[in-house]
This record gives C-alpha cells, structure tokens and sequence, in this order.
C-alpha cells in the first residue's frame, strides 16, 4: 500500500508540471532545470503537500517592505510552521523602510549578484527583474492563483500575487450627512462633494482637508496619476500603448485628460492648506480623526485607518469616479498585487519554490489573507471582502473592471529615459507656477526623443 501511494503522489506531481499554470496553454514537457545562472528558467517546483521533505535544507533570505505582512510573520513564527514541514531550512525576513526604498535596492543588489532568495515585485517591476527571476509557471501556487497568468511575461510566471488589489475612496458617512453632500458618481460630482466639505468644515477649522493627500511622500498620489488614464479609457496596458507613440500626453489623449481632471482637483483648495507638508501616515492619522473627510487608498488603506481610528462605525467606500456623466461606464482598478518570485541569485532554489509553495498552501496562506483586509487572489483560498470594502460594489453593481498592468519593458525604457514619474508629477501639480500644459508637451518631446534613441517602434 505505501508503495502504491507513493507511485500515485509522484505521477501527481510530475502531471502537475506538465499540466502548467491555469490556463496559459501548453508547458514544456522537458523537466525544469535547477541551474540558476540563467534568468527565467523554470523553477524546480515545490512539494506543496505531504510529509516533509526532509532533504531539502538550506538557508533562504526573504525580503518584504509590507508592515502588515511582517507583523503577521512575526505574531505567527513564520520560521517555525515551516520548519514543521522543512525543518532543514532556516528564513531571514529582510525587512527593508518602503517600497521605493526596495526598488532600489534590488536594482543595486541586482547588478551584484545579490539578490535575496525570494523577493516581491509590483506589476511595473516584474518586467524591469525578469532576468532575475525564476519562472513558477509549473507550481501549484501558480495553478491556483486568479491573477498569475495574466501577467505572464514571454509565457512565463515570475511571481505569484499575494493579493488581489482594489483601490477605494475612504469616506466618513457622518461628515457627509453633515454637510448634505452624498456618494459622488462622476468627476464633477467628486469636485462638487468636495468643495463643499472643504467650505462647511474648513469654517471652523483651518487645517481641515476635505481630500487627506500625503503628496510630502509622492507616491500617495497614485490612485490619481496612475490609475485615473486606465480609467478614463478602460485600458489597463496603457502605459504599453503609450510606448507605441511620439505623442501621448497630447491634447485629446486619455492621459492628458485624466492629468487635466487631476490638476483642477489638487487646485481647487480641496487639499487642505499644505498637502505637501504632510506624510501619506500622517494624514491617514488625521483622517482617522476626522480631520479630513475623504482619502483615496488601496484595500490594505483599511487596516491603517482602522488602526488608528477610534471607530469605524461611519466609514465607509465608493470607487474613485472618474467618468464625466453618468450615462458613460463606471470603472474601477483591480490588479495583482506584491508578486512573489525566486530570484537566479538563490544558492537554495528548490527550497526557495518549496517555500513559496507552502506560503500559498493551507498551512499559512488562508490565516494571512483572513489577518488583512486585501482580497484574496487564490481560488482554492476565497475571501469574502471586508463589509466596508464591499459597500463600493453595491454603489456600483454594474461596474466595469479594468485590469490594470503596470508597463513593459519598452514602456519602462522610455520611462527611465525621460525620467517620467507619475507620482512625483503629481506632487509638482501643487508648487506655485506649475504649468501642466508646458509639462506635458515637454514630456511628448522627451518621449518622442527617447523611442528614437531606443528604436522602440
């Protein structure tokens, strides 16, 4: 009987690598390769269920910048459950200050040969590491993850998303009432809502901010800048087809649009009196006090403002409108978020699988995903959303997704030549003399430059 069963567990695996990741089509029938010299080879994959596997031993250094994920490690002893199944093997948590922070560390490390074991990457980033990643494509995290093959690179997996994104707009229901305002549907509605908090609450209050922005840190300005051209057009791949044209901040494009609709928002004294002055945690602090009205995040926004609030009886969520009318699609973003890969620099890359395949398993993932309030991006693995968060599909039962994807290789080339930066963009829309139509032009110029330089088609 043992001898049977394990017969049957080795055909299980091995159909398990023929058979691929979802439904990305066929995979090669060659066995995946343990060399890690050469960047996107498949990676051996991992035993995702049975008894231990007592030969596989080593040491694996694993790097994060999410605060929530490593106070989930460390409350739970992430080293120890994995030792339950693998106890040869020992796991560095590298715990670097932010995700920018990371990102250039990476990029330093890369050029090093000293990358970590296992890294996570955005969907902008995965294109710019695709050398240094191993291709997951035959695991069976992969297999059962929603999002993975959709961000498949040349057919191949470099990083299983931890998390299915949603971005919201925070709103306290209270202030709202108080002010007469409701749940805006379309841009104007947004600006309107607004102006009219900032006027009602402002008069008492001169450091009230109807729209808490951190723009000291730039990058809070994303739900804005980068987001708001794939909603305006319903593209998520438009920072790839911007990488096919001389012109794409051009009046009339979706973009130049979107910037414009941004501008007139960060402008019209909604922001409060110093935006720039103010961190991304110190504002989502303030909010939580109710100094400001509304802020716009991302699913994991919930656990920061619950942490700091005294309650969060009256909050509640809608999807940034962008649309003009309401007789025009409303949209919203969904994308992969955090993407866990092995990285060709591992000395341990069955192990460094073997973990990322226990991570996605029942042993740790349902526990994590149940401790955050991001949606889960696993189908064997489904969560149901936060009421709170949930509150923005009922407003918007008929909404249309659009899957978000963060820029190829040509798009981040041109992107490095220019030196476009979306989010910082976004924070120069609020220093005196800023003139966004000269920027955008200078920006056509630069990119038109820069795909000659690069003979990008």
């Amino acid at each position: 009987m043992k001898k049977i069963v394990s017969i049957l567990l080795t055909l299980a695996v091995m159909m398990g690598l023929l058979a691929g990741c979802g439904s990305g089509g066929a995979q090669d029938s060659n066995p995946p390769s343990n060399s890690t010299q050469n960047g996107g080879e498949q990676a051996p994959a991992g035993n995702e269920g049975g008894e231990a596997v007592s030969d596989l031993k080593g040491d694996l250094v694993f790097a994060i910048w999410d605060n929530n994920l490593l106070e989930y490690i460390e409350a739970n002893d992430m080293e120890a459950k994995f030792q339950e199944k693998y106890p040869n093997a020992t796991i560095e948590v590298e715990k670097i200050k932010d995700d920018s922070e990371y990102w250039n560390s990476m990029k330093m490390r890369a050029s090093a040969n000293q990358l970590p074991d296992v890294m996570f990457n955005k969907p902008f980033t995965l294109s710019r590491f695709q050398d240094y990643l191993l291709d997951l494509s035959g695991t069976e995290a992969c297999k059962n993850n929603t999002l993975a093959q959709g961000y498949a690179i040349n057919g191949k997996v470099l990083g299983i998303p931890m998390t299915a994104g949603y971005e919201y707009v925070y709103y306290w229901k209270d202030m709202f009432q108080e002010a007469g305002v409701q749940v805006p549907t379309t841009w104007e509605e947004l600006k309107d809502v607004s102006k009219k908090l900032q006027d009602h609450f402002g008069a008492n209050d001169p450091d009230f901010m109807a729209i808490a922005l951190g723009a000291k840190d730039e990058w809070p300005t994303y739900p804005y800048m980068e987001f708001m051209p794939a909603l305006v057009s319903g593209n998520g791949q438009n920072w790839n087809d911007m990488a096919k044209s001389d012109a794409p901040f051009a009046e009339g494009t979706d973009i130049n649009k979107a910037y414009h609709r941004v501008y007139d928002l960060f402008t019209s004294g909604v922001l409060g009196k110093d935006p720039l002055g103010l961190s991304k945690d110190q504002v989502t602090n303030l909010f939580a006090q109710k100094k400001a009205a509304i802020t716009a995040l991302g699913d994991w926004g919930l656990q920061d403002i619950a942490g700091a609030a005294d309650s969060t009886d009256q909050l509640g969520t809608f999807y940034l409108p962008v649309r003009e009318t309401a007789s025009e699609p409303f949209r919203y973003i969904v994308q992969g978020d955090s993407f866990m890969g092995v990285t060709t620099h591992s000395k341990n890359p069955e192990l460094a699988t073997a973990f990322v395949e226990w991570f996605y398993s029942e042993a740790w993932y349902p526990g994590y995903i149940n401790y955050v309030s991001s949606a889960s991006s696993m189908s064997n693995f489904p969560k149901d959303k936060d009421p709170i968060l949930a509150e923005a599909d009922a407003a918007q039962p008929d909404g249309e997704m659009v899957m978000y994807d963060g820029g190829g290789d040509d798009f981040t080339a041109i992107q490095n030549e220019t030196a476009f930066d979306y989010k910082k963009l976004g924070a120069q829309m609020l220093t005196n003399g800023f003139d966004l139509d000269a920027t955008l032009a200078e920006l056509d110029a630069k990119w038109a430059a820069a795909r000659a330089k690069l003979g990008i088609q």
